[in-house]
């Protein structure tokens, strides 16, 4: 099955907040950012939230909720609200709800996102999942 990238968020990080616990750490990242696809271009509205959960063996498990505000692929005013969760080795699975009539069907979608660091802050790529035909 092939993947279609459907949205890429340029993030930027602003200052980390943490509590160390008796079984796990927990780091919380509010950012900003812009978001660009072939159906949707906007912002993030108010600080989205990065929460990194590391337990007392090091496993790592990232929650990044978020809502864009901006026009879908039709000029159409639109909110996108996606959760993204997951972690470097089991991949991130995002999830997506938006008032768009032209996006509503990612709500439904197979989705899978990467991660990536870039000055700044990092670079997240939403990919939706294509049969190709045969």
């Amino acid at each position: 099955m092939a993947a279609e990238k459907i949205m890429e968020i340029r993030v930027q990080l602003q200052e980390a907040l943490q509590v160390q616990g008796k079984n796990r750490k927990i780091v919380m990242i509010p950012f900003t950012g812009e978001a660009k696809g072939p159906n949707f271009t906007g912002r993030v509205v108010g600080p989205g939230v990065d929460t990194q959960t590391i337990s007392w063996d090091g496993a790592l498990r990232l929650s990044a909720r978020y809502m864009l505000e901006g026009t879908d692929g039709a000029g159409s005013p639109c909110r996108v609200f996606i959760e993204n969760e997951g972690s470097w080795d089991a991949g991130f699975r995002p999830r997506i709800v938006t008032d768009s009539p032209l996006l509503q069907a990612l709500e439904d979608a197979p989705l899978t996102a990467t991660v990536e660091g870039v000055p700044g802050g990092v670079l997240v790529s939403i990919f939706q999942s294509v049969q190709q035909e045969e």
